[in-house]
């Protein structure tokens, strides 16, 4: 039997560009690109049978890390599945003659893109869920005070963060937005 299996991506967030005009017998739609809790991706793994096809648009669309694709690909394997990935025009059973130049590639563009979609979608429901996003910003007050002992040229490094709570990284990164602004004056 030929199967199908769509989910969100970043490339794709509304799963509209995927196994278009593939013939396939049942589709498995998940309705989030998030790693956890694909319940349809767990009820496609334990529908499959030897002989059975499987069609994705590309490897990120079934796994979520190299971890997982192993996982997927030796199930497959050992229940003698064919996974076929769309875009990367490979199955599970087929080996392209690479060097290990390309195939090391291969697999850090492929981290990247695992990486990518990860933060996307955690972003999205952190957001979604009125969490605030990146470094909590340091109260004004605390800041100029550590502005105005580092100015003063007598303090270190580690005085100003003792009596502020602000590491030297802060305080250059502020110190060098503060400049820049400044600049655009």
């Amino acid at each position: 039997m030929k199967y199908g299996y769509i989910r969100p991506i970043v490339k794709d967030q509304q799963c509209t560009n995927q196994l278009n005009n593939i013939s396939i017998e049942k589709l498995y739609k998940e309705s989030h690109g998030l790693a956890k809790k694909r319940t349809e991706l767990d009820d496609l793994l334990m529908t499959l049978q030897k002989g059975d096809e499987l069609f994705v648009q590309n490897i990120e669309a079934l796994a979520d890390s190299l971890q997982q694709l192993l996982d997927i690909l030796r199930l497959a394997e050992r229940d003698q599945i064919i996974i076929h990935f769309i875009d990367e025009q490979l199955t599970n059973q087929t080996i392209h003659e690479a060097s290990l130049l390309q195939g090391a590639t291969f697999f850090a563009r492929l981290q990247s893109t695992f990486l990518s979609h990860s933060s996307t979608f955690t972003l999205q429901v952190a957001k979604q869920q009125g969490k605030s996003i990146g470094r909590p910003r340091k109260s004004d007050e605390n800041l100029e005070r550590a502005f105005a002992m580092y100015e003063s040229k007598n303090y270190t490094l580690f005085d100003i963060k003792e009596a502020t709570g602000i590491s030297k990284s802060t305080l250059y990164r502020y110190l060098d937005s503060r400049s820049i602004s400044d600049e655009d004056k």
